[in-house]
This record gives structure tokens, C-alpha cells and sequence, in this order.
């Protein structure tokens, strides 16, 4: 007697439909906050006028970096954007990437520390991250539609499962890369686990957190143009016009300018970090 076989998508397909009927008032309310500060930062970003933004973006990458060519770098990258006239899609790109960033950031950091300090959240977490990481990234927009529908919402949220697990990862190895002898001497002096934690791990981490935001930033710049196939806009959906009209300039254009975005988050976030160390 054959056993009948039910494949396995439908079973996915059931749990979310479950989710989905069951945690609605959760996903209304993410839904609802996410898109109201995401349209907030942008109107505030639109309201001020161009040439200002690339003033204070300029100043803040040579502040952060400590570097004269990054900040002459982003002075004339953002300058060459508002020339090619993506600087409306831009500032859509930034805050995009700004609120996927620190939700998976807020996420993954506490998810990386637990990890690091209990042997059996290691062992659930870290077979879960080697499934997210070998997905293809395609796939984080099946779920994202049914329980947000097309829009910026489902974008920022594909966006933060993507992009969060370099940050779990790298935190929870800075963690458990605090040397023994350290431990060891806290220990001697009576420290107890929150205080070894935040005066002793977390500082010696700090740089190797510092590698996880950026390799988070620069996964979630990577799935603007995937993700504004459901909606993102953005550099990504000047993009994804472009290739549905055949424009190969307008395209490219808007490729420069997201190499020119992620260059300037790139060695920014890279020299923050070196000088945490």
C-alpha cells in the first residue's frame, strides 16, 4: 500500500496562509509603522533642497571616516547623481536602506550575542542562518507578498531577512573571540555575566561587529534592484524600468549611482570600524 505524498510546498504554502489569517493585526501594525517612518524620512530628505543633503552627506563621511579623499569622493559621486537627475530615486534608496539596516541590525545583533553566550541557541541558529544565507534571493519576496501585498513594506522586509545574517554571524563570533585569559581574569574579579558582557566581550568585539553592520548594509543595497520588483522604487526601480523598456543608458545610469551610494556606506562603515579597533 502506497503512502500518498504530499509535496512540500504545500505545506509551506499552508503555514503561511496560517500566519498570514492569524498574525494580520501584527503584520498591519508593522505595516503601518514602517511605512509611516519610511515616508516621514523621505518627504524630510525631499523637503530640503538637494545641494544641502550633499553638503551634510559630505560632511558626515569625512567626520565619520577621518579621510579628505572619501569625503571629496562623496562630494562629487552625490553631485553626479543630482546631475543625471536620480536624486529623487536616491534619497528614496537611502532611506530604504537606512530602515532595513537597523531593523535587521536590532535584530541580529541581540539574535548574535545570544548565540555567542548559550551553546544551544548556537546550535538552532546557526543551521538556520546557513539556510538563509544559501537561498537565492529571489525567494525572500514569496513570502514578503502575501503577508504585506506589493509595496515598500514587503521590500524593507525581504530586504531584513536577506541582509541580518552577516550580522548574527559576525557578532557572535567577535563574542566568542574574546580571549580565554580576559574571561578568565573577569572571572577572578568577581564579574558577573552582564558585566563581562558589556565592559569586556562587547568592547573587544566591536570591530568585528563593526564588519557585520557593513556586510548588512552592503546585502540590503544589493537587494534594492531585486526587491523593487515589488514595489521598492528607488535606484532599484529606475532599474527595473529601464530594463523593462530596453533604456540600457537610463540603466546604467542608475547602476552608477548605486555603486556610487554603496562605495561611499562601504569605506565609511570601514574606517568607523578600524578606529573601533
Amino acid at each position: 500500500m502506497s503512502i500518498p505524498r504530499i509535496p512540500l510546498g504545500v505545506w509551506i504554502e499552508t503555514a503561511i496562509d496560517f500566519m498570514v489569517e492569524h498574525f494580520a493585526f501584527a503584520t498591519k501594525a508593522f505595516s503601518a509603522v514602517t511605512e509611516s517612518v519610511l515616508e516621514l524620512l523621505e518627504k524630510a530628505m525631499l523637503a530640503a533642497p538637494a545641494w544641502l543633503l550633499i553638503a551634510v552627506f559630505t560632511l558626515l563621511a569625512w567626520k565619520l571616516s577621518r579621510k579628505r579623499g572619501i569625503g571629496l569622493f562623496t562630494l562629487l559621486g552625490l553631485c553626479l547623481i543630482w546631475n543625471m537627475g536620480l536624486w529623487p530615486a536616491t534619497v528614496s534608496t537611502i532611506a530604504l536602506v537606512c530602515i532595513a539596516t537597523l531593523v535587521a541590525i536590532a535584530l541580529g545583533v541581540p539574535l548574535g550575542i545570544a548565540s555567542a553566550l548559550s551553546q544551544g541557541v548556537y546550535r538552532v541558529v546557526m543551521p538556520v542562518l546557513d539556510v538563509m544565507q544559501t537561498m537565492p534571493a529571489f525567494v525572500y519576496l514569496i513570502p514578503a507578498i502575501p503577508f504585506f501585498g506589493l509595496g515598500k513594506v514587503a521590500a524593507i522586509f525581504s530586504t531584513v531577512v536577506f541582509a541580518m545574517p552577516p550580522a548574527i554571524r559576525l557578532t557572535c563570533l567577535g563574542i566568542r573571540q574574546t580571549p580565554r585569559e580576559l574571561v578568565e581574569c573577569a572571572d577572578a574579579f568577581g564579574s558577573t555575566r552582564w558585566q563581562k558582557l558589556v565592559k569586556l566581550q562587547l568592547p573587544m568585539a566591536t570591530p568585528t561587529i563593526m564588519a557585520g553592520v557593513n556586510q548588512t548594509v552592503m546585502l540590503a543595497l544589493s537587494m534594492v534592484v531585486i526587491a523593487a520588483m515589488i514595489g521598492a522604487k528607488g535606484l532599484g526601480g529606475e532599474v527595473w524600468k529601464a530594463i523593462q523598456r530596453l533604456q540600457m543608458g537610463h540603466g546604467f545610469e542608475a547602476g552608477i549611482g548605486i555603486v556610487i551610494v554603496a562605495i561611499i556606506l562601504d569605506r565609511v562603515l570601514q574606517r568607523v570600524g578600524a578606529r573601533q579597533g
